[in-house]
């Protein structure tokens, strides 16, 4: 599969706290080896970030120490 067939194929999904409206809104996906990625929701057809499992998990470890200022 390449990497455009699997992003399509991927089950793409974003947090219930982003509502129905859409808004200012990434979706995440799971990907095969562990590696997820990551669209804006307001252009699915748009580029995807793709992560390995180590970043992923670096980057929520990040952001359940706080350590990003929103």
């Amino acid at each position: 599969m390449t990497p455009e067939e699997e992003l399509a194929s991927a089950a793409w999904r974003k947090a219930t706290a982003s509502g129905g409206t859409g808004g200012d809104c990434v979706e995440v996906a799971p990907l095969d080896g562990g590696r997820v990625a990551v669209r804006d929701s307001k252009d699915r057809s748009g580029p995807a970030l793709v992560f390995t499992a180590s970043e992923w998990a670096a980057f929520k470890d990040g952001m359940s120490r706080g350590e990003f200022d929103f």
